[in-house]
């Protein structure tokens, strides 16, 4: 039971930085319109999924809160501010792109947008350096507390080289997303500035990961560079539908590479390796997780099925161009 709730919650969190990491690349690459139309178009990509996409993200907190109360109540407790700054990041995402129609001045919509770009740039650069730290591990003590007091037990973290090569990847990872996903969901002017993005982004990131894996010797980290670069190379050759999906595989695998890092051990100590928490020690009772089954079984299926249909039917491309009356 442990193990098929541990696998839940990956999924849950695979599924979330996905679909939503091309939400957010969309968001910073909306200037890829050069105009209002433009800029409309490329929105509109995003506009039936988004909200409906942060419903991983419940799902994953409320797997991790449910099915291992422990590693929640521990990770909560260290990283409080990166999270409620995520939040308000995402409130203010969620109105610049519902209230961005909402009046007809290009000052009023140009605002919205470099809203929408901030708010976008700061989740993913934080959701970066969290998953960063979650690989470096925290200072866990032996009664399973993140010791440290203020701001430095919370923002120190955050400071890490770890969490620096990780808000940097999971910029690269979105921009990469976004630009794919722009460029397999529009015609015209802005699909072909988004493949051009692509292969640059491609490029970058394939040699940002290169370095990394030869640095740490890590063969999943070099098989990943030579996933993106490839992404870049279909994108030019106008292979979006491949591109896309290369990209979003290599985000769905450098996500389970995240939690399954350390095998058993959900989150490290970097005090005591004794002192680190593994699924057993930080899931729920029996009871608990024999509840929480039946409520996925109930509700995780309709979820799935809800959202794949609300991907057909909006499957069709949306014209950047200008069409003359």
């Amino acid at each position: 039971m442990i193990t098929f709730w541990f696998a839940v919650l990956v999924l849950a969190w695979v599924l979330y930085f996905v679909l939503e990491g091309f939400d957010f690349g969309v968001g910073m690459l909306s200037f890829l319109g050069r105009d209002e139309h433009e800029r409309g178009a490329a929105l509109r990509t995003i506009g039936p999924f988004w909200d409906g996409n942060e419903v991983w993200l419940v799902a994953a907190v409320g797997v991790t809160f449910a099915a291992f109360p422990d590693w929640y109540a521990a990770l909560m407790s260290a990283l409080y501010l990166p999270m409620v700054a995520i939040l308000l990041l995402l409130a203010i995402r969620g109105v610049a792109l519902e209230f961005r129609g909402k009046h007809d001045s290009p000052s009023w919509r140009r605002r919205a947008d470099l809203l929408l770009a901030v708010s976008s740039g700061g989740i993913v650069l934080l959701w970066g350096a969290v998953l960063g730290v979650l690989v470096d591990g925290l200072a866990l003590g032996a009664d399973g507390e993140v010791t440290g007091t203020g701001l430095g037990r919370s923002l120190g973290p955050l400071l890490s080289p770890a969490a620096g090569l990780g808000a940097l990847a999971a910029l690269l990872a979105a921009v990469l997303l976004g630009a794919t996903f722009l460029a397999l969901r529009t015609t015209g002017p802005v699909r072909r500035r988004a493949r051009d993005v692509a292969r640059h982004t491609g490029t970058a990131g394939a040699v940002t990961l290169l370095l990394i894996g030869i640095g740490t010797g890590s063969r999943l980290t070099l098989a990943a560079a030579a996933v993106v670069f490839a992404a870049g190379l279909l994108a030019r050759r106008t292979r979006e539908g491949l591109s896309f999906a290369a990209v979003a595989a290599a985000v769905a695998a450098a996500v389970v590479a995240v939690f399954t890092a350390h095998g058993d051990v959900v989150l490290r100590s970097t005090l005591d390796p004794a002192w680190s928490l593994t699924r057993e020690s930080a899931a729920a009772g029996p009871e608990a997780l024999r509840l929480i089954t039946v409520a996925g079984v109930l509700i995780l299926p309709g979820v799935l099925v809800y959202q794949a249909w609300s991907y057909w039917v909006f499957r069709r491309r949306v014209a950047s161009e200008r069409v003359a009356s």
